[in-house]
């Protein structure tokens, strides 16, 4: 198998993995396995009575629950065959050269990264700062992969070389792209911390709510410890801090994508107006899955599609930026062959 059809199998992959990591954080099924990499003891979900009665035995406070421990375990069989696929991805191209060796070895090492995640997440009861930073690392190894592919397709086609000078574009691009980083951030804060009720009417909050505000709380990191983090420990000013915050960063990224997406249209090159488009699109449905979720009280399913959504922004906004610096790259390549034409004439 070609390498770029690995590394498409695993975008693939690592699309379900996200998915699957969203559905089992808002099904509060987070600890359905209370041990790791296994569940209760086992390989699977115990539901024969010798296994559950080691399951008992080993955790006597607790009581299987089938359907939670079944999601936990598929989230964690899906993840696995991911990293083993990550690593394949690794050894062929650092063997084969296919890849910047930077770029190659950094697959291995999110995914090691997320597996120690993955763990402590289970082992620290969901404390909120591990449940963010493995949502954090999801979309890193999902930006990493796609910037693989990006590598592995062909270069600047003729409709990037002939760009103008995108210094101001370039400046806003890396701009959005932090802000988008920024805001999913925030909404894996304030999904680890249940905060994503606090505020049921719209734009902000309902009531008296910059009264309540309480940034200091809201956003220390290391928190006091706990016997468990799972459905929260702060209080609702804190809570509601977190998330009317997460609001205000989706009007910021509304108004620089948006501004990122009139300027690329600006241009008139067909790669830009395509990628414009496809930031439009994706922004438009994020904004209709965030009102929903307020509108509708967080179902599952629109709030799992509403962090699908933040991955496929993030990776558009990705591609943006890589698309501006492979333009430059392009005039770079052609102003150097152009000069050294003109010298040897």
């Amino acid at each position: 198998m070609k390498l770029i059809h690995l590394v498409r199998l695993s975008l693939v992959l690592t699309f379900i993995v996200v998915m699957l990591g969203a559905y089992t954080r808002l099904a509060d099924a987070g600890l359905g396995c209370p041990d790791w990499p296994g569940c209760y003891g086992h390989l699977t979900v115990p539901n024969e009575h010798h296994e559950i009665a080691l399951a008992k035995s080993l955790f006597p406070s607790l009581t299987v629950e089938e359907d939670k421990a079944w999601l936990e375990m598929i989230h964690r069989y899906f993840a696995g065959t991911l990293g083993m696929i990550v690593f394949a991805i690794s050894l062929i191209a650092i063997k084969t050269r296919q890849l910047p060796i930077v770029l190659a070895s950094a697959l291995p090492v999110v995914v090691i990264f997320q597996a120690l995640l993955g763990m402590w997440t289970v082992t620290m009861k969901l404390m909120p700062i591990v449940v963010m930073g493995h949502l954090l690392g999801g979309f890193t190894l999902f930006s990493l992969l796609a910037i693989s592919h990006w590598n592995l397709q062909e270069h600047a086609s003729d409709r990037l070389t002939g760009a103008t000078d995108s210094g101001g574009l370039k400046l806003l691009a890396a701009m959005t792209l932090l802000v988008v980083i920024i805001q999913i951030a925030l909404g894996g804060w304030t999904s680890s911390n249940y905060a994503a009720l606090m505020c049921t009417t719209l734009p902000i909050c309902e009531g008296n709510w910059s009264a309540y505000l309480d940034f200091t709380r809201a956003f220390e990191l290391i928190q006091p410890k706990q016997e468990s983090y799972e459905f929260g420990t702060l209080d609702y000013g804190a809570r509601m801090t977190i998330h009317v915050t997460h609001r205000f960063g989706a009007l910021v990224v509304t108004l620089l994508v948006a501004s990122l997406a009139y300027q690329l249209l600006k241009t008139r090159l067909v790669d830009y107006r395509k990628v414009a488009t496809s930031l439009l699109v994706m922004l438009a449905l994020q904004i209709s899955l965030g009102i929903a979720n307020v509108l509708l009280s967080l179902p599952l399913v629109i709030a799992v599609a509403h962090n699908l959504g933040a991955a496929m922004l993030l990776i558009i906004v990705l591609r943006t930026n890589y698309l501006i610096w492979l333009s430059q790259s392009a005039r770079t390549t052609s102003g150097a062959l152009y000069s050294k034409e003109n010298a040897h004439e």
